[in-house]
């Protein structure tokens, strides 16, 4: 994603102008109502569970779970690369095999696995691109499923092959299913970056559009309020 610098007020909307001009064909995918699995979702051992999902700029897809009802805790962060602790200038390389992922925490009393894949396939982002989303490419941008354990990855893989059946996308889901690999947490400035920043260009015209899709197709999941990460 890109990096804005503070410019003048003038400078600031003539830029915005033509960002927006620019973007417009490559603003936020639009939204397909995937149906839910058909399969049944692995019983829930704990009070929470957390899959890592990866699906294009961390911010967009962590500013959809915030507003997910039963999501307890979603960060942005980095996952699947060769590199411990890798930072985001790193990732944003290409070279660590990194994706920028979104650890999402969610109370599956409230909230079933398969329903958080199922807001992740309609509306966090577009699982047929491959390594890239909307203005964005690279590995880093890629679409996949990191999942804590097998009966997680099974059930991901399983829902994948139903969505590609049913040919809910015109293309085939390009979405990874990997399991076991270390998630480390993004540096503190790209936590709740979407709901502190919803003036940017970038996020206007990729991220908001995806929290919009979620309220207008998921009006019984949406919360108004996002759930942010407290600062470490």
């Amino acid at each position: 994603m890109p990096k804005f610098a503070p410019m003048p007020l003038l400078a600031f909307a003539a830029s915005a102008a033509l960002i927006a001009a620019a973007t417009l064909s490559v603003s936020a995918e639009q939204a397909v109502n995937a149906p839910g699995p058909k399969i049944s979702a692995p019983a829930p051992s704990a009070a929470s569970e957390t899959i890592v999902l990866a699906g294009g700029c961390f911010w967009g897809v962590q500013g959809v779970f915030q507003h997910v009802e039963g999501v307890q805790r979603a960060v942005s962060g980095y996952a699947g690369g060769r590199k411990s602790h890798p930072t985001y200038e790193q990732v944003s390389s290409g070279a660590t095999g990194s994706a920028e992922a979104v650890a999402v925490t969610f109370d599956p009393k409230k909230i079933a696995l398969g329903e958080i894949l199922r807001i992740f396939f309609s509306v966090a982002h577009d699982p047929t691109e491959v390594d890239r989303q909307g203005p964005d490419e690279g590995t880093q941008y890629r679409s996949e499923i990191f999942a804590n354990d097998p009966a997680q990855a099974k059930f991901a893989r399983d829902y994948i092959a139903e969505l590609d059946v049913a040919k809910v996308y015109p293309r085939a889901i390009a979405t990874k299913v990997e399991t076991g690999a270390a998630f480390y947490p993004a540096e503190s400035y790209h936590q709740n970056y979407a709901t502190l920043h919803p003036e940017q260009p970038y996020i206007a015209y990729n991220d908001l559009p995806k929290i919009e899709n979620l309220k207008r197709l998921f009006p019984a999941r949406y919360r108004e309020k996002a759930q942010m990460v407290a600062a470490e």
